[in-house]
């Protein structure tokens, strides 16, 4: 009897699934710099999305707008490592972290350490979504914005549910000013965000 082979399914050969300490050593040896686009997710390096005008002015917006606002009891995280999980390492584009007087200086922040991560989804939306958003739920972390350029809209997460993966509020906001759960007095506006 012979094999059936569809052309249509993806074929899933064989590969090797990178843990965070060999991640750091492929860095210590040179093979990866550190100024290399690349995340580690689920064991695998994901190439991440070229940053630009848009996305790093969003960037920078959030920076100033709830890392001034936080001084002294949370510490902004832009475009920083985050270690999740034994195989993950994202990389997202801000968060704000429980507030350590050494700034988390010679170790990485944890999932226990976020208090709210953020995305800016321009042409990566559906990794944000599917990839993402089931990553940060597992690891438990309490609140996930992503911000969609396209669609003019930040989609809330919260209360993550790390048997699903799942988050188990989400809500869309267009419009107003948006807070973090652990700063509620730390208000940014829809417009300055959305334009």
């Amino acid at each position: 009897m012979s094999a059936v082979i569809k052309e249509d399914q993806p074929v899933m050969a064989p590969h090797w699934k990178l843990s965070t300490g060999e991640y750091h050593r492929m860095i210590a040896a040179g093979i990866l710099r550190e100024d290399d686009r690349v995340e580690l997710i689920a064991g695998e390096l994901i190439d991440m999305a070229p940053i630009g005008p848009v996305h790093a002015s969003l960037s920078s917006l959030l920076f100033r707008k709830l890392g001034y606002a936080t001084e002294g009891r949370a510490i902004p995280w832009s475009q920083n490592p985050i270690f999740l999980e034994p195989q993950s390492e994202p990389q997202p584009d801000f968060a704000l972290l429980t507030y350590q007087a050494n700034e988390y200086r010679g170790w990485l922040p944890k999932a226990q350490d976020v208090l709210l991560v953020v995305e800016i989804a321009d042409a990566t939306l559906r990794y944000d979504r599917e990839i993402k958003a089931p990553l940060y739920a597992r690891s438990g972390l309490p609140e996930y914005w992503i911000i969609n350029i396209a669609e003019r809209k930040i989609e809330v997460h919260l209360n993550p549910d790390p048997a699903t993966g799942r988050y188990q509020d989400i809500r869309e906001v267009t419009h107003g000013v948006l807070a973090p759960t652990a700063f509620p007095d730390v208000e940014i506006s829809l417009i300055e965000l959305l334009g």
